[in-house]
């Protein structure tokens, strides 16, 4: 309300009442959120990182699961497993199959190691084993 100089009624209006103080309070809280919202950005950064990192390492161990099964099904046919174990991963992995004769079984174990998206990051390798019977 802004009242007139001797002493009459106050009259309702937008901003006159508005002091100085709390104007330029309010402006010096400026810029407030967006320093606020680039402190988390590393943060959120890193969150996103580790998310992708964890859904690479379950990827590899699935393809891992798949070489050991595939080249396992090879072996037990006298097939070419590790070649077999090879192609039954993406392009981009690398896998590394053994061959253990068992008897009437043979077990392939498949070894891919883990790629990591972080420098610094290092994992053991994923390593999952499949054992299939000979056909004889």
């Amino acid at each position: 309300m802004v009242y007139d100089r001797e002493g009459g009624t106050g009259v309702a209006s937008g901003h006159e009442g508005r002091t100085g103080a709390a104007y330029e309070r309010k402006s010096r809280d400026r810029g407030q959120v967006a320093l606020e919202y680039l402190g988390f950005i590393p943060i959120l950064i890193l969150v996103a990182m580790a998310a992708v990192q964890i859904g690479l390492i379950a990827y590899t161990a699935q393809q891992a699961g798949t070489a050991a099964r595939t080249g396992a099904r090879s072996a037990s046919l006298d097939g070419p497993y590790a070649q077999d174990c090879q192609n039954a991963v993406s392009s981009w992995l690398d896998a590394a199959c053994t061959r253990a004769d068992l008897g009437d079984e043979v077990e392939v174990t498949a070894t891919i190691d883990i790629p990591s998206i972080v420098p610094g990051w290092d994992f053991d390798p994923a390593r999952k084993t499949a054992t299939m019977p000979m056909d004889r």
